[in-house]
């Protein structure tokens, strides 16, 4: 079989694509047109591979490999990127070893290519070849360049382990001295998968997330910046697959004030940009942590797509983040309220107070749901695990809409105090004498049914108000 010869290629009338034992690693026949001239195809047809399960993997290069004579073998190598395989002519026998850290590692693939035949191989998967023509040009897309900073790992290609049945005896083979001089698979280090960063690692979810994701890296403002220029440059963004933003400026009343609006806007705003920035150009998944601030509370519950309207500067710097994350192919905007975790929160300053005897008024006109950081934190692992489709998705717990008094009364009660003690009072009356106060939306119930559609069901709110209450304290 040649490219001269395009009758010898065994011709595919219809794109298909086809799974292996290796996790990822997909090979499709693909449509080649021929006649007395020569033949056509269409190597990589991203709308129409895409549809089929082939990753949108962004490819940056185009790399040929021509081998003049058959018997080149090259190989095993496994890289930090994505690649698309094909041929462009000639014929070649591929083996492929999944070098991925994880149950997975040493299995084994094999197929012979032609033009009418292509695989892609996901990033740690060995890849090498064996000419079976003279004259084979082996081609191949990758979605990342070369760096010396990148994990790779080689494997030996006569391993005994995977014991690859090449075509061509290797004795009888053209293999270089590097390639001969691999390690066997029980030398060789796994390739370790792609980290989560998680930005905000100090604050309550950045605490839950902790628990969740025990793999993945959490730096905090002191490590990594999102408002300084600084913080930037000197990463390595290529060893990450996903970002979890829930870093913030959460100060609504300061956010008001001139310096506090210029701290709300650089990490709420400018960070988030340069974050999304930094997440296409390198094709990662970008989590990012909004708030039902983004709307005036006017009506409810609130939908993901209802628009923009903020009554405060909180509230706009939230939504030129939303803005911003939402330019990522690959983006999930997180939209919460009422967050509650480990720390200073609003159940336990009404816990303290009921322990105190003291008597608080608390706002009945503002409605909601809580939060608790545990259900939010597996929200947003529960995206990123099942590969929901990319979009914004409201997380709270479920159950009945309250005010922030019927919560005080609620926590009063479980903690063991008389929830009359709590009065309720209108957001009017609470601020009527205080300065610098951020107006609030009235209404923050957030419809939860497309998070819910997608195989997440959070705690109702009042069952996690009691476990909370109930943990063991440390």
């Amino acid at each position: 079989m040649d490219a001269a010869h395009p009758s010898r290629i065994e011709f595919s009338k219809n794109l298909e694509a086809h799974e292996t034992d290796i996790p990822g690693l997909i090979w499709f026949d693909v449509p080649v047109h021929g006649d007395s001239r020569g033949w056509f195809k269409e190597n990589w047809q991203r709308e129409k591979m895409t549809a089929l399960g082939l990753p949108d993997f962004g490819p940056v290069q185009n790399n040929i490999s021509f081998n003049a004579e058959a018997g080149v073998t090259r190989g095993i190598h496994a890289e930090p990127w994505d690649k698309y395989v094909s041929v462009a002519a000639g014929r070649v026998f591929g083996a492929w070893v999944d070098l991925r850290e994880g149950n997975n590692f040493g299995k084994t693939f094999t197929l012979e290519i032609d033009p009418s035949k292509s695989i892609f191989v996901p990033r740690g998967v060995g890849n090498s070849f064996q000419a079976l023509e003279n004259n084979t040009a082996y081609t191949y897309l990758v979605n990342d360049h070369w760096s010396a900073e990148s994990e790779y790992a080689f494997l030996n290609l006569a391993d005994q382990t995977t014991a690859i049945d090449w075509p061509i005896a290797l004795e009888n083979a053209e293999l270089s001295d590097k390639d001969r001089a691999h390690p066997v698979l029980e030398n060789v280090t796994p390739i370790k998968a792609r980290k989560i960063l998680v930005t905000g690692a100090n604050g309550q979810l950045g605490q839950a997330l902790r628990t969740k994701l025990p793999n993945a890296e959490f730096v905090d403002r002191s490590e990594f910046d999102l408002s300084d220029p600084s913080s930037w440059p000197n990463r390595n963004w290529r060893q990450y697959s996903a970002i979890i933003n829930a870093a913030g400026y959460t100060r609504v009343d300061a956010a008001e004030t001139s310096e506090g609006r210029k701290e709300a806007w650089q990490a709420n705003g400018r960070g988030v940009q340069h974050l999304a920035r930094v997440a296409s150009e390198n094709n990662l998944t970008l989590v990012h942590v909004s708030s039902d601030y983004v709307f005036d509370g006017s009506q409810g519950p609130h939908d993901e797509d209802e628009p923009f309207s903020p009554l405060n500067v909180y509230g706009q710097s939230k939504v030129a983040g939303d803005i911003a994350a939402a330019t990522v192919p690959r983006h999930y905007i997180a939209r919460t309220t009422w967050v509650v975790g480990e720390g200073k929160n609003f159940i336990e300053i009404m816990k303290s107070l009921a322990v105190k005897g003291v008597e608080p008024s608390v706002v009945n006109d503002q409605i909601g749901r809580l939060t608790f950081t545990d259900d939010l934190a597996n929200g947003i692992v529960h995206l990123i695990e099942t590969n929901a489709p990319y979009g914004t998705y409201n997380i709270t717990n479920d159950g009945q809409s309250v005010s922030w008094a019927d919560i005080a009364k609620k926590t009063f009660e479980l903690s063991g105090y008389n929830p009359d003690s709590v009065s309720g009072v209108t957001t009017a009356e609470y601020y009527a004498d205080k300065k610098g106060i951020a107006p609030r939306p009235l209404q923050s119930t957030l419809n939860i049914a497309k998070i819910q559609s997608t195989g997440f069901a959070p705690r109702e709110w009042d069952v996690a108000l009691r476990e909370y209450l109930e943990r063991p304290q440390s």
